[in-house]
């Protein structure tokens, strides 16, 4: 089926539903997470958590693939991109902010790219203190709170004290 029997359609549909012929536009545009730019950010991004305590080994380059799938004839180009940015850390912060800014509506999406980013931090076995500081500085950057933070963490992290309080929401005192 062509691009524009598509069109059609989706036009022939909202005019069914007495719709605007300006919500076709809204409902045209491609999702953030589907573009090359949003794909771009999410590899360095990873590529530099990869890095973050200094070394990136060969469990972290599985992990990434194991949660960010990309297609076959993707993979070159990918790993391109990741290479160039496991190189150092520098600019993690602005790749968050890239990110955040595409996604800020989606905090789901922004919570499972946060635990993507735990699961290669943590799949060396190891969870370096300048890991934490990377996770919690992009968990600030894509506005999550202390709960999913938190939640997410003892997931990935062995040993990971879990404070209830801040789970339910409540003081300690309640």
């Amino acid at each position: 089926m062509s691009i524009w029997v598509k069109i059609s359609k989706l036009i022939a549909n909202l005019a069914k539903k007495g719709e605007q012929l300006s919500n076709i536009f809204i409902k045209l545009k491609t999702p953030p997470e589907k573009t090359a730019g949003f794909t771009i950010a999410v590899i360095a991004l990873s590529a530099k958590m990869a890095k973050a305590d200094g070394i990136v080994k060969p469990e972290e380059i599985q992990a990434f693939s194991q949660v960010f799938h990309i297609p076959k004839n993707e993979e070159k180009n990918a790993f391109r991109v990741f290479n160039l940015a496991r190189k150092d850390v520098a600019g993690y912060k602005t790749y968050a902010r890239k990110i955040y800014k595409m996604l800020y509506t989606n905090s789901k999406i922004l919570e499972d790219l946060l635990e993507g980013l735990l699961h290669i931090a943590t799949s060396d076995g190891l969870y370096h203190p300048l890991e934490n500081n990377f996770i919690d500085e992009v968990a600030r950057i894509f506005n999550l709170n202390d709960v999913t933070l938190v939640t997410l963490k003892s997931r990935y992290i062995p040993n990971e004290s879990i404070n209830p309080f801040i789970i339910l929401g409540v003081n300690p005192s309640s």
